[in-house]
């Protein structure tokens, strides 16, 4: 009998045991105009990895994959925008037919469903959110695109395969609208409380009432082409935080880089981008850091040799980042608690 009691004994303390070892989910929240997270004020800020579930230097191994994400907070990025379609460019990094996370049937491919799934652990194990876009209007221009009842499917199996992980947020295109109230709607349905937003349209697209009436939070691609997009951007979003109250991300800010693919045109400097991101801020915006570091190919001078959004890499990228690694002294506001909060137990 006493063996029999330290058994179920030593049975008790490993199971009590293996639930402190549990990596505590955080929970990624709206309230008002602000982002929370478990329930504290989040300074959402991201950056582009658009190609992070196929890239293999960042999904090597899971250290590998911590180190760069502790890179990352050190530049004071707290969230990675990440995307399940990344095959309508073969020519971007990683890119290419095997890079997506659906077939044609609107099922998901399930070993870049586990690299996605292993990844949103690590960047919950930092504390980081995620803003997960399902479809790239880059895949619809290439006439890759799921049938309306295949892309039903793909976002009720994804809606439900990421039920556990409660800081990521759902995009559901990036620079694109179809059908996106009737995704909503399917997304609701399976997980009521997942935050939900769309990128409408290329620069200035800024949605229309519907939409965006129905997501939880605004994330546009602001004006990028005009000699003063550093003054008009913050007008944009201060315009939308006013008419709809709530949250706004200045999602990809205008930038330096290959004049392809939306790009500027002529000359810019990280001033721009530094003033641009320092007013979205103090007009009670948060912002997603664009870049050109996957958009010309290995081998290019603009990207890495891993293929990750390296903040060391690009002294023009690395001088934004060395601003946004300040944020908590130049937009301090960001960090202050809403009146209407209440304190959790």
């Amino acid at each position: 009998m006493k063996k029999i009691f330290r058994f179920a004994f030593s049975l008790l303390l490993a199971s009590a045991g293996a639930l402190d070892a549990a990596p505590v989910q955080h929970v990624l929240t709206v309230q008002g105009t602000r982002f929370l997270m478990d329930g504290q004020p989040f300074p959402f800020t991201g950056i582009s990895f658009f190609n992070a579930v196929y890239n293999p230097a960042f999904n090597r191994t899971s250290a590998e994959r911590r180190q760069w994400l502790a890179k990352f907070r050190r530049y004071g990025i707290n969230v990675i925008r990440i995307w399940c379609q990344w095959d309508g460019r073969p020519q971007y990094v990683d890119a290419g037919p095997a890079s997506t996370m659906y077939e044609a049937d609107g099922s998901l491919r399930p070993k870049n469903l586990q690299t996605l799934k292993d990844i949103l652990a690590d960047a919950n194990e930092a504390g980081m959110g995620v803003e997960l876009t399902l479809f790239a209007h880059e895949s619809w221009l290439a006439d890759i695109r799921l049938a309306p009842a295949a892309a039903d499917r793909a976002v009720a199996e994804l809606t439900r395969a990421l039920l556990p992980y409660r800081h990521v947020t759902f995009q559901v295109w990036n620079e694109f609208s179809d059908r996106v109230v009737e995704h909503i709607k399917t997304i609701r349905a399976i997980d009521p409380t997942r935050l939900v937003t769309n990128a409408p349209g290329g620069a200035g697209e800024l949605g229309d009432t519907e939409q965006d009436m129905a997501v939880d939070y605004l994330a546009p691609h602001t004006t990028r082409h005009n000699d003063a997009h550093w003054r008009l951007v913050p007008e944009e979003i201060a315009y939308l935080l006013a008419r709809y109250r709530k949250p706004v991300v200045d999602d990809e800010p205008a930038r330096n880089g290959t004049p392809n693919y939306g790009g500027p045109k002529g000359n810019t400097y990280p001033y721009d981008q530094i003033v641009q991101i320092y007013q979205v801020w103090q007009a009670g915006g948060y912002v997603n850091y664009h870049h050109d570091m996957f958009q010309t190919g290995y081998g290019s001078p603009e990207v890495p040799p891993s293929g990750i959004p390296d903040p060391d890499f690009n002294p023009y990228h690395r001088q934004v980042l060395e601003f946004i690694a300040l944020r908590d002294r130049y937009a301090p506001e960001l960090l202050a608690r809403p009146t209407s909060v209440k304190h959790e137990p």
